[in-house]
């Protein structure tokens, strides 16, 4: 008995090719040869289809994959339009063709059944250099990516007792835009890299086990997209190009995406071994790999550790991947999620020299999307650090350039909840002005309760006024807000200062140590470390903490912490307190 399977069948035919041979039939066979020679050398074999017959003007293919099918189809009719030269007269040669899925008979042959007679069918109602499709082939492509689709409605076609749904197949426009190397005027602002997270690939080839593939795309896209820094693609626009054998350009290109994280799995037991790689679009370069085991039941869990490992390590890359860019690329040519990234991460840095590069980018990032908030939120922010840290000159005029920033920020978007919360954090820091910073910090998380930022700042006001549970139940929202923050070895070292306003110096401890591992060149978190750890009386751990933040910051020193504490009229005893630890772990006058 013959074999019985689903096939695409693809029925193309030579128009008007009794009028053609007529006259010049030389001419059309010659055409006709070359077509045939390139189906059978190129078109096929490079979308795997098997030609069943051929006759003197039409040809009968088959396929196992739609999409093989459409790109073959299009391919044909591309050879005729741009390699097939008209005949002596001037007629040019064009082929119409009709496509349809369905169950066949196979042998080594032909191809038999209902099926193949409505292809033939179908390729009746198609133009020259036109392509029509029935619904079941339809209904197996992707918009945009297999083609561009021109619904025909219910067609009749002779012999064919019921009416048939036909849709018009035409070459997908424009395939993909390139991805921009920085925004143009006319380019609405981009201030964050873009992530494409495709299905992993089940390794041998059976089909049983591939739900596990969606099933670790859907956790980390679900993890990743906690980051405010990030934008990541839908789940449902990457599905599409999950089984498909297309470039890293092409991925990235068509989905807009700026990193490429794809993926295979094998199942060896009831263990599930990954293997992931993190893609850098532009330049083709995989930034990050990695390979995790984990139990098959642990993926069905709503927090599975694997995944928040991947999630964690790919945020990270992301971010050393930006920050490496600004760090030695011209700062002109460099995009706006770079110059944000980087921009930020640089701020948060010891060295001068990285402080001082921070400025430069933001302010670029200020020029370039004069309208947008966030670029003078995150500028303001760069002012009161200036001043905090004892680099600044005039203390006073930085507190005046900071406000500048927020006030054009908040002109442009006045429930913008980030620039509300710098404008809180310059009253709390620089003007020392609590009740104006709790306002603006009130406002922010009014306007977005989801803002960790507004969160983080909100609880540093509760600790400078000695609010300790409020202060410690503000950093832990914060971080619940933004788990994968590129940024969380700030919220982090912030939240151990609101855990020592609590009284929880062993939390303050675990926070900071965990900031450092993050981040080893934050002077503020050895700071509260020390502090924390002087405080539970471990005095030779503070004296080494102290050690190491005098290696990065030589010039610190009890009264410029006294100087820069905004709290010490307000909260005299804990200030008090904060003084003492910090000369008994070894920080001079």
């Amino acid at each position: 008995m013959l074999p019985h399977r689903r096939k695409v069948v693809l029925v193309v035919d030579l128009v008007e090719s009794v009028t053609l041979m007529q006259a010049d039939e030389l001419g059309v066979v010659t055409r006709w040869q070359a077509l045939l020679a390139e189906v059978n050398r190129s078109i096929l074999p490079a979308h795997e289809g098997r030609l069943v017959k051929s006759l003197g003007d039409g040809l009968m293919t088959e396929f196992d994959a739609p999409q093989q099918a459409a790109a073959a189809a299009l391919a044909l009719h591309e050879w005729m339009e741009t390699r097939c030269p008209p005949l002596p007269d001037g007629h040019a040669l064009h082929l119409r063709a009709g496509m349809h899925a369905t169950d066949v008979y196979v042998d080594q042959h032909d191809i038999y059944g209902h099926g193949v007679n409505l292809a033939a069918r179908v390729a009746t109602l198609a133009g020259p250099g036109q392509t029509v499709i029935t619904a079941e082939v339809r209904d197996l492509l992707d918009d945009e990516l297999d083609g561009v689709f021109e619904d025909l409605g219910e067609c009749w076609l002779k012999h064919i007792d019921q009416p048939v749904r036909a849709y018009r197949l035409a070459s997908p426009a424009g395939r993909h835009a390139p991805i921009a190397l920085h925004d143009s005027a006319a380019t609405p602002p981009v201030m964050q890299a873009t992530i494409a997270v495709l299905p992993f690939s089940f390794q041998d080839g059976s089909s049983q086990m591939d739900v596990i593939g969606d099933l670790i795309a859907d956790g980390i896209i679900a993890q990743i997209s906690k980051s405010d820094q990030l934008r990541v693609v839908s789940r449902l626009s990457t599905r599409a190009l999950g089984q498909r054998n297309l470039s890293l350009g092409d991925i990235a290109g068509r989905l807009a995406a700026n990193y490429v994280l794809s993926g295979s799995y094998y199942a060896p037991g009831r263990q599930i071994l990954m293997n992931a790689e993190l893609a850098h679009a532009a330049s083709g370069r995989v930034i990050w790999a990695s390979r995790r085991i984990a139990a098959l039941e642990d993926l069905f869990n709503v927090r599975c550790e694997t995944i928040d490992e991947f999630a964690s390590e790919i945020n990270a890359a992301i971010l050393s991947s930006e920050l490496a860019l600004v760090s030695t690329a011209p700062i002109p040519n460099l995009s706006s999620y770079t110059l944000m990234l980087g921009g930020i991460s640089l701020m948060h840095r010891s060295a001068r020299t990285d402080f001082a590069r921070s400025r430069e980018v933001l302010e670029l990032l200020v020029e370039r999307h004069a309208q947008h908030p966030l670029a003078r939120a995150w500028l303001a922010k760069w002012y009161v650090l200036c001043a905090t840290r004892g680099l600044s000159t005039s203390p006073a005029d930085d507190a005046s350039r900071a406000l500048d920033q927020t006030r054009r920020a908040l002109d442009n978007d006045p429930a913008n909840a980030l620039a509300l919360a710098m404008e809180g954090f310059v009253y709390c820091h620089l003007i020392k002005d609590f009740d104006k910073a709790a306002l603006r910090l009130d406002e922010a998380v009014t306007h977005n309760p989801n803002e960790p930022l507004a969160w983080l700042f909100k609880g540093m006001t509760h600790a400078f006024e000695a609010q300790g549970p409020q202060a410690q139940a503000a950093s832990a929202r914060a971080r619940a807000l933004s788990p994968l923050d590129p940024l969380a070895y700030y919220y982090e070292s912030l939240s151990a200062s609101m855990a020592i306003a609590n009284g929880d110096y062993e939390e303050a401890i675990r926070l900071a140590q965990r900031s450092l591992q993050r981040n080893a060149i934050h002077p503020s978190t050895y700071r509260a470390l020390a502090i924390a750890q002087a405080l539970s009386h471990r005095i030779e751990d503070a004296r080494a903490t102290v050690e190491r933040l005098m290696r990065l910051d030589p010039a610190y020193s009890l009264t410029r912490f006294k100087k820069n504490y905004p709290a010490a009229e307000r909260a005299p005893e804990q200030f008090r307190l904060l003084v003492e630890a910090l000369r008994e772990a070894g920080v001079k006058d």
